[in-house]
């Protein structure tokens, strides 16, 4: 238990507010370790490395309700098949962009952009959330 950080601990070693630990909480981003005698929860220092990567994925414009049910594993379907579903997406975008050229600028950046969240994707598989 001596490792285990209070909520203001967590908070500070995270660069963010007690309100916003308590709301990943809430929204089941974050697990508590534990709770002391007194009630207060306690986190794994583990969970600093998690709310650095919900923070990311908010930037990057994941919706906290999206990163929720990533990190919670909620849906109906398996990883591989929501990458398989994100790479039919992408040639499709693709295709559209050849066959109409007044749109490719913006499908281009479409394409950028869902190339970035593969690679944030990626790099959450690789990461203690999973």
């Amino acid at each position: 238990m001596s490792n285990l950080l209070r909520i203001g601990e967590l908070a500070a070693q995270s660069g963010v507010s007690t309100r916003t630990v308590d709301y990943y909480t809430q929204l089941g981003l974050l697990q508590t370790a534990e709770r002391t005698g007194g009630g207060f929860r306690l986190y794994d220092p583990a969970t600093v490395d998690t709310i650095a990567t919900i923070r990311q994925l908010e930037e990057h414009g994941l919706s906290l309700q999206t990163i929720a049910t990533a990190i919670n594993g909620a849906g109906d379907t398996d990883l591989a098949s929501r990458m398989d579903n994100l790479a039919a997406g992408l040639k499709a975008l693709q295709e559209a962009a050849e066959s109409a050229p007044h749109t490719q600028a913006l499908l281009t950046l479409i394409t950028a952009r869902a190339h970035t969240l593969i690679e944030l994707a990626l790099a959450i598989i690789d990461s203690p959330l999973v």
